[in-house]
C-alpha cells in the first residue's frame, strides 16, 4: 500500500466510531480462577480489572464505570454480598457472583440484594461469558423509551413522568432538565452547581446530593423504572440513563 492509499484508508477508517470493549471489574481472591476468568474474557475483547479485595472493588468505582461485576462472596476483608449491597446504592451495574457457595439460600439472597445472575463453582468459563453476554445484551435490548417516561417541553419549562407533569422548585427543574439534555454524560457535582445555581459559591455539593434525592422521590411516586434513570456515579458525579 503506497502513501496515497493509506491515507485515503485512515479517512475512510476514522468514519466509523472506535469499537467499544466493554469493561469487566473481577473481584476475586483466587488467581486460578481469576487468571481463568480473565483470559476468558479478554479472548471475547472485554477489557478486565481484577481486584482481589472487596474494599478494592469498591474504590474502583471512584474512577471507573465498569460495564459489568463479577464478584466472589468469600473475600478476604468483607463478603460478596455487603459489596453487592454497597455497590447497589449508587449504581446499577449488572453483577454476576461467581462463587463456591452452591447453597438455594445464598442464591436467593445474592439475586434479592440485586445481583443478575449466580454461578457456581467448578464452572466452564465458556458459559460465564455467555452468561454475561446475555446479561448485557437484556440491559441494552429493555424498552426505554424516554417520551414516555420522560419528556422536557423547553417552551412551558416542564417535565412529565410517564405523561403526567412533575411539581418541581425551580433548582429540581434546572438538575433535571440539564441531566435530561445529555443523557449518559456524567455531571460533577461543581459542574451541575455552575449551571442550576446562579450563585454557585451560596451552595455546597450536599446541596447536589440533597436536590438529587428529592428528584429521586418524586420521580418515585410516578414510576420506580423513573427513579431509576438518575444514577450515581462514585466520586465521579451524576448521569441520567435512559
Amino acid at each position: 500500500m503506497d502513501t496515497r492509499e493509506w491515507i485515503l484508508f485512515t479517512r475512510e477508517f476514522s468514519k466509523y466510531p472506535p469499537f467499544h470493549m466493554p469493561a469487566v471489574l473481577i473481584v476475586e481472591d483466587e488467581p486460578a480462577i481469576a487468571d481463568t476468568l480473565i483470559y476468558a474474557l479478554e479472548t471475547e475483547n472485554f477489557t478486565v480489572t481484577h481486584v482481589t479485595t472487596a474494599q478494592e472493588g469498591l474504590d474502583h468505582f471512584d474512577s471507573h464505570a465498569p460495564d459489568f461485576a463479577v464478584l466472589d462472596i468469600g473475600l478476604p476483608d468483607f463478603t460478596g454480598f455487603d459489596l453487592c449491597r454497597k455497590i447497589r446504592d449508587f449504581s446499577q451495574v449488572p453483577i454476576l457472583f461467581l462463587t463456591a457457595r452452591d447453597s438455594e439460600i445464598d442464591q436467593v439472597l445474592g439475586l434479592e440484594l440485586g445481583a443478575d445472575d449466580y454461578v457456581t463453582k467448578p464452572f466452564s468459563p465458556r458459559t460465564v461469558v455467555a452468561r454475561i453476554r446475555a446479561i448485557m445484551r437484556r440491559g441494552k435490548s429493555a424498552p426505554q423509551a424516554p417520551s414516555t417516561l420522560l419528556h422536557h417541553d423547553a417552551d412551558t419549562m416542564s417535565i412529565t413522568c410517564c405523561g403526567r407533569s412533575l411539581d418541581l422548585t425551580a433548582h429540581e427543574y434546572k438538575l433535571l432538565a440539564i441531566l435530561l439534555g445529555q443523557p449518559g454524560r456524567v455531571f460533577t457535582r461543581e459542574q451541575l452547581l455552575e449551571q442550576a445555581w446562579d450563585d454557585p459559591g451560596s451552595a455546597m455539593d450536599r446541596t447536589i446530593d440533597a436536590h438529587i434525592k428529592s428528584l429521586r422521590a418524586k420521580l418515585r411516586t410516578h414510576s420506580e423504572d423513573a427513579a431509576e434513570t438518575i444514577q450515581t456515579r462514585r466520586g465521579l458525579g451524576y448521569t441520567l440513563v435512559l
